[in-house]
């Protein structure tokens, strides 16, 4: 046997596998399916749209958005970890006036030291965040010190308490500084817009088909023996050729 006989006997055998597989999912999916020619225009069009804002919502939430914030929120910590290390190395005045200052002005943070003590108990989380999910891991992998967080209490800020040797350092850093707020407002343009089109196509949609299902019913009349004397043909060319 040649190459080009071997060749052709695989085509067939694929031909035949993907013919039967076709087959196959058309009978499971043949009890679920509308029988009506809206349901099934409706599908056809609603269906590619919804798998396709999925999945570019699901590359976005991983790729961009997750990306996003993990840089930010190492960029904060690492600010903190700077801080850090010039509160155990320069000698500070009485009220660490100066290293709160340059938090504040240089790096936009508002620093304050509370006295050596426990850690308050884990605040409620919100179910999904990648602030929550993000923000610990930094503050492990750059400090890696006892820390507490909060990014629930205030909207627009998250309170950070490490644990130091003589202190326990407070932080609140603005919420858009460690999180890519701008990513949900992504996602609701494009939800909100995909909804509106949508909209439009089924009015257009329902305005095309309706002389279609007119044009059936006066059939099934005639077929009967009956007259549709109210029936007029419209809409597409296509339809009104059938009419006539």
């Amino acid at each position: 046997m040649s190459t080009l006989d071997s060749g052709l006997t695989l085509i067939r055998t694929a031909a035949v596998r993907v013919s039967a597989a076709n087959g196959w999912m058309g009978n499971a999916f043949k009890g679920w399916m509308p029988t009506g020619l809206y349901a099934r225009a409706l599908l056809i069009m609603i269906v590619p749209m919804v798998v396709l804002q999925s999945v570019v919502a699901f590359v976005f939430m991983e790729r961009h958005w997750n990306t996003v914030t993990r840089h930010l929120s190492a960029a904060v910590v690492a600010d903190i970890a700077g801080l850090i290390d010039v509160y155990k190395t320069y000698p500070q005045d009485k009220d660490h006036a100066q290293l709160r200052r340059i938090a504040q002005q240089r790096l936009g943070l508002v620093v304050d030291f509370l006295p050596v003590g426990n850690m308050p108990p884990p605040g409620p989380k919100p179910f999904f965040s990648l602030l929550d999910q993000t923000l610990p891991v930094q503050l492990v992998r750059q400090i890696g010190r006892p820390f507490w967080i909060d990014t629930v209490g205030r909207s627009n800020l998250v309170e950070i308490r490490i644990q130091l040797d003589d202190a326990v350092m407070q932080i609140f850093a603005q919420r858009s500084a460690a999180y890519a707020s701008n990513s949900a407002i992504f996602l609701f343009w494009m939800v909100g817009t995909s909804s509106i089109l949508l909209i439009v196509a089924v009015l257009f949609l329902r305005n095309q088909i309706r002389p279609i299902l007119r044009l059936a019913d006066a059939a099934e009349s005639f077929g009967k023996g009956r007259e549709a004397p109210n029936f007029r043909p419209r809409g597409a060319r296509e339809v009104r050729r059938a009419a006539q």
